[in-house]
């Protein structure tokens, strides 16, 4: 009884407070059309439960937009509850698999990195730390922002760094006097078919930098058993793939080539590395038709050079012993001059697309893979080689990133933001990544921390 009473009061209180609304609207002058409008709203729109229906609906609707992504949630679980794979499946699923993971990070001595997936569908980014290569005072690290797929980032981490890898390991032993080198001898058939290509096909001095990761490719004996172990756990892996057309032919490039007064030429090496590597990576997506490419930043020490080679728009900085930044690689950008020019020369373009881009498609003018605008030459991977004596500079850090970092700092803002941050566990890589999350950068972030604050990388112990 009492509600009853309580819902006609209210439903009273709301009809003389139309009524008092009515009468000051009619008060008002009006013409003709208005004032036949406003009567039709009066007597259709206002009325009582025409007004409780329209409240309902955009309560209902608001209550909808926030339980939006708790229904989704529930969607889905009830999907994988039903569907019929066993306990065992749903319970790995609810785990998460590898392809729905977001994040990675590795922890080195005296580096560290932490990548995200970000807000991009699939993760593309890879990287390396290799702290003290088989206790040879050398450490290899390397960034590789994929696109188009993960094909080939995942094959420049896996066969480009192998076969540097294995490189370091025989180049340091032939300067201890570990292997002895001898020169090869050409059969008659192998030199008359070279003859006989050399008059239809034209020898380019790029042709020997691209087959330089066959470490068969000249005979050597290896007097050292540890080393001989190693080289046989590390087989080099480039010659799994074969070319679609006419096959690789084997060039030969000694050892010492790479030894200068005693010194690895890594500028060479990291070079005809990365070329070659990219000559079977552009012959392995032909076959399966694999559009996708990847950039490269690598960077070497030891003792105390470094030497960057980069390929792409990651980039490395440093931070000097005055707390400077200071840029150890630099972007290939399509609106470059010299990219520009080389790009043209070709009879390609670049196109304004959101960015600048290569024919409209890629945003970097250099890169491993990308096939289609590598056999027009629109692209290349010719790596920029860079060296510094750390001596010179005494740097407190160094930072290697994909462009994901780098779409939301500079180099001045990020020497900044890891330098009030180096007493973390992982040296601001976590930090500096997520830092660019909140940013809104959209793509992969993979930031690699190498911090020089105690000791040198050189010295460090070795991580497997």
């Amino acid at each position: 009884m009492e509600d009853e009473l309580e819902d006609r009061v209210l439903h009273q209180t709301y009809l003389s407070f139309l009524k008092i609304l009515s009468r000051f609207t009619s008060s008002v002058p009006l013409d003709a059309p208005t004032s036949y409008l406003w009567k039709m709203v009066r007597l259709y729109l206002l009325r009582s439960e025409v007004v409780i229906f329209t409240l309902v609906i955009i309560i209902f609707l608001m209550y909808l937009q926030t339980i939006e992504l708790w229904s989704r949630t529930l969607l889905s679980r009830l999907s994988h509850a039903m569907s019929p794979m066993g306990a065992v499946q749903r319970m790995k699923l609810m785990e998460g698999s590898e392809a729905d993971k977001q994040s990675w990070e590795l922890k080195g001595s005296l580096s560290a990195a932490y990548a995200i997936k970000g807000r991009r569908m699939h993760m593309e980014d890879r990287f390396i730390i290799n702290e003290n290569i088989n206790n040879t005072g050398i450490s290899l690290f390397a960034i590789f922002d994929g696109h188009g797929g993960e094909f080939a980032a995942n094959y420049a981490k896996d066969h480009l760094i192998q076969n540097l890898f294995n490189k370091i390991i025989e180049l340091n032993a032939y300067r201890d006097g570990k292997i002895i080198s001898t020169p090869p001898k050409e059969s008659p058939e192998e030199k008359s078919k070279e003859l006989g290509n050399s008059v239809n096909v034209e020898r380019k001095p790029s042709f020997k930098k691209s087959a330089s990761t066959a470490d068969d490719s000249y005979k050597k004996e290896i007097t050292d058993p540890e080393l001989l172990a190693q080289l046989s756990k590390n087989r080099p892996i480039t010659r799994e793939v074969r070319p679609t057309g006419q096959p690789l032919k084997n060039v030969i490039i000694p050892i010492s080539t790479y030894l200068d007064k005693g010194k690895i030429n890594y500028g060479k090496l990291l070079t005809d590395e990365v070329l070659a590597a990219d000559r079977l990576l552009v012959e392995a997506a032909k076959r399966s038709l694999n559009v996708a490419g990847t950039t490269a930043l690598i960077a070497v020490m030891e003792n105390n050079y470094l030497i960057v080679a980069n390929v792409g728009d990651s980039r490395g900085v440093m931070c000097d012993f005055r707390g400077n930044a200071i840029p150890v690689s630099f972007d290939h950008k399509p609106q470059q001059v010299r990219e520009q020019r080389r790009i043209e020369a070709a009879g390609g373009y670049i196109a304004f697309n959101g960015v600048w881009r290569v024919a409209g498609i890629l945003a970097t003018s250099r890169a491993m893979g990308d096939y289609p605008l590598k056999d027009k030459k629109f692209v290349i991977a010719d790596p920029d080689i860079l060296t510094f004596n750390l001596d010179d500079h005494r740097p407190m850090f160094i930072v290697l990133a994909s462009d994901g970092l780098w779409d939301t700092f500079s180099n001045e803002e990020a020497v900044k933001f890891i330098k009030e941050r180096l007493d973390e566990p992982d040296y601001g890589a976590k930090s500096l990544t997520l830092q660019a999350y909140y940013r809104g950068s959209v793509d992969n972030i993979t930031v690699l921390v190498i911090n020089f604050i105690n000791n040198r990388i050189s010295i460090s112990s070795n991580l497997e």
